[in-house]
């Protein structure tokens, strides 16, 4: 007997499928729709995600009225700050500096990069205004990074908070693919400059001495 049937008597009785919560529906419809935009853009259309999502075309108007609010919720979701925030969450503390800041730089450029394509994808030269709110960029900070460089703040010659300043813009600027030149900076790269500069160490010395001389 499948899922989906009950024999009584040996007469086949099909049980309707049962229909999916509102906020499930709508999540499947975005879950659909992401990697589509991100291949065809605005020319994608309605058909190909409620295709890709199992679902009948009109199902997608009941919940977002035009395809501009689909596009808009699309990007609203790519911004969520929760699923990056939970998995900085999960950064085991007890490792290396180095090793906690690799695992968060890594989840930052996943999350710049998704951002950075889905923009281009459709055409947004700029982030909406409702999500550049200070208040965003002040939740991933303190929430998500300064924790990770707290444990280790007597180590630096600044505090935490411009530590992970340093630590987004190198990350945000390293892994657009036109201000990075088509070059994209390695998330042990950009973490090796934060930790340790661009100087030899040789010439570091040299340059510290120069500076207490001065």
């Amino acid at each position: 007997m499948s899922a989906h049937s009950l024999t009584v008597d040996d007469v086949t009785v099909r049980e309707r499928a049962r229909p999916l919560p509102a906020e499930e529906r709508r999540a499947a419809i975005l879950a659909a729709a992401r990697p589509l935009v991100l291949e065809h853009g605005r020319a994608t259309t309605t058909r190909s995600i409620a295709e890709a999502a199992g679902i009948a075309e009109g199902t997608i108007f009941r919940i977002f009225p035009t395809k501009d609010e689909l596009f808009d919720a699309v990007i609203d979701q790519e911004f969520d700050p929760e699923p990056f925030l939970d998995a900085v969450g999960r950064i085991d503390l007890d490792q290396p500096l180095e090793d906690r800041l690799l695992e968060a730089v890594s989840l930052l450029q996943r999350r710049f990069v998704g951002i950075f394509r889905l923009l281009i994808a459709l055409g947004v030269r700029r982030p909406p205004d409702r999500l550049s709110a200070p208040e965003l960029r002040q939740r991933l900070a303190k929430e998500g990074l300064v924790r990770l460089v707290e444990p280790d703040a007597a180590r630096f010659r600044v505090p935490a908070e411009d530590v992970v300043h340093m630590i987004r813009l190198l990350t945000f600027s390293g892994s657009h693919p036109h201000i990075s030149d088509q070059r994209p900076l390695t998330a042990a790269q950009i973490v090796d400059v934060v930790l340790h500069g661009t100087l030899r160490a040789d010439a570091a010395t040299a340059a510290t001495d120069h500076l207490e001389d001065a």
